[in-house]
């Protein structure tokens, strides 16, 4: 700032509305909400979305309580340009390469996620009601939340704001209390077969190394 014109480089509504529009859709296809419960779920990951996109694209309120706080001592001379707002190179530097590495991590994670979603679908699709274990479900229990997980966290090392960073430990536990809910409807449907399933294979997180092999439970499983 500091007497130098500032290029403003945000107010790009359409390219908010673009952005959020392809990954809530895509998400949906996936997770395929139909219970009310769901439903709210992701209305929970919508709202995470709209606020990553409007802060890349529209308004920076990240920048502006930011520069509010710290006022002069903010690192960026113009903090109003688009590249400014990606906060890990205005704190820790490393200009272009900080930005290539973040860009290629987290578009590796939310292409990652997606994958997961897309294949964890199709797994519960084709099973037509029947008990899946094969395929992801084989390393994790519920791996459509898993990829969704990895889309969000892909998303908030690409472009930190505030507004996310609050809401994903939210949305976190929001999916977690859904998923544990729909295991104890698994259990009550499919009894000794689920408890065996899920006494075997983590929740979120696969165990490397492990293999696919049956294991013996384990309680902290349950």
């Amino acid at each position: 700032m500091h007497g130098e014109s500032i290029a403003w480089g945000y107010g790009f509504w359409s390219l908010v509305a673009l952005n959020a529009a392809i990954v809530v859709l895509l998400a949906l296809s996936f997770l395929a909400p139909v219970e009310r419960r769901e439903w709210r779920s992701f209305g929970v990951f919508t709202a995470f979305v709209v606020a990553l996109f409007t802060e890349m694209y529209g308004f920076p309120l990240t920048i502006y309580v930011l520069t509010a706080v710290l006022g002069s001592r903010y690192p960026a001379l113009n903090p109003f340009s688009h590249a400014s707002g990606h906060l890990w190179i205005t704190f820790f530097g490393g200009g272009v390469w900080t930005s290539i590495v973040a860009h290629v991590v987290s578009n590796g994670l939310m292409i990652g996620g997606l994958v997961l979603m897309g294949v964890g679908w199709r797994r519960v699709h084709r099973a037509r009601g029947a008990l899946v274990t094969d395929g992801p479900y084989a390393w994790i229990r519920h791996p459509q939340y898993a990829g969704l997980f990895l889309v969000t966290v892909g998303m908030l090392l690409q472009w930190p704001t505030l507004v996310t960073l609050a809401t994903w430990p939210l949305l976190f536990l929001i999916y977690r209390r859904l998923a544990r809910r729909e295991e104890r409807e698994a259990e009550e449907r499919f009894g000794d077969a689920y408890r065996d399933y899920r006494a075997r294979v983590p929740m979120f997180v696969p165990r490397l190394g492990r293999g696919l092999e049956p294991r013996e439970p384990r309680w902290s499983e349950r």
